[in-house]
């Protein structure tokens, strides 16, 4: 099949690949940039694993062709990081045990970091709405909830997460 060349805007960098028209954002990110935080686990976007936000908003991208985000910003778990350090979000994660295997985790955080650039202060009820998109097949998800309003508590507080 005949490459065409494209541009990504990536975690605030600009990327020129040469891809097959048909090529899925996940691959693209995987293979092409080296961007594996963003996992492949059910490719018929029930799971989450593989969200990133695209204009800000938590898109599958297992389910997303590459081609169809030119001239978007596309946020990866690569791009949360704060300055060379955890965000709030990541690091209460690890704080918290949110993360057990890890594999569920860069999208769950995604989702989050969507949802808390939208509401400072969500709820509970809030919270478990926006993670409804996102699977875990690892955990009862309460490490997740209190890891997330750790984060939240933190945040509001300016300083780092304390557990």
């Amino acid at each position: 099949m005949k490459k065409e060349l494209i541009e990504l805007r990536v975690n605030g960098r600009s990327h020129e690949l040469a891809i097959e028209p048909t090529k899925l954002l996940l691959d693209a990110l995987r293979q092409d940039l080296q961007l594996t935080g963003s996992k492949r686990a059910c490719d018929d976007s029930s799971c989450g694993a593989c969200t990133v936000l695209v204009d800000g908003i938590p898109m599958l991208s297992c389910t997303m062709l590459a081609a169809s985000c030119e001239g978007q910003e596309i946020t990866t778990i690569e791009g949360v990081s704060e300055h060379g350090s955890l965000a709030a979000i990541q690091k209460a994660y690890g704080d918290w045990g949110g993360a057990q295997c890890g594999f569920c985790t860069p999208g769950f955080i995604m989702t989050v970091k969507f949802l808390l650039s939208n509401n400072s202060d969500p709820t509970e009820a809030e919270v478990r709405s926006a993670l409804s998109s996102n699977l875990c097949r690892c955990t009862g998800y309460s490490q997740m909830y209190q890891a997330i309003k750790a984060a939240i508590e933190a945040e509001q507080k300016g300083m780092a997460v304390v557990k």
